[in-house]
């Protein structure tokens, strides 16, 4: 079973609340809502879909790269937590 199987429920969460701030995003366009407000909602549609994608990320390497019973040459785990503090980093 894959990790995204694993955590289906919590990520769907995740993309539907990204789906209500994209919606929330065009609800202000058709609106006319001034530029500050829509910049606002962009910036937090952006956080949150950064934030998914390191949910994914993450997994993906504990799950895929760290797992000695599954992948006994794979990255040890300093290794691969310092690859997921970039990444965070990176995706903030």
């Amino acid at each position: 079973m894959t990790h995204t199987i694993e955590k289906k429920d919590k990520l769907l969460a995740r993309a539907r609340r990204l789906r209500g701030q994209i919606e929330a995003v065009e609800r202000a366009l058709e609106r006319e809502a001034g530029c500050e407000t829509v910049m606002h909602l962009l910036a937090s549609a952006r956080a949150a879909m950064a934030g998914l994608m390191a949910e994914v990320v993450e997994d993906h390497v504990l799950t895929h790269l760290v797992d000695r019973e599954k992948h006994p040459d794979a990255l040890d785990e300093a290794a691969a937590e310092h690859l997921l503090s970039v990444v965070r980093t990176y995706v903030k």
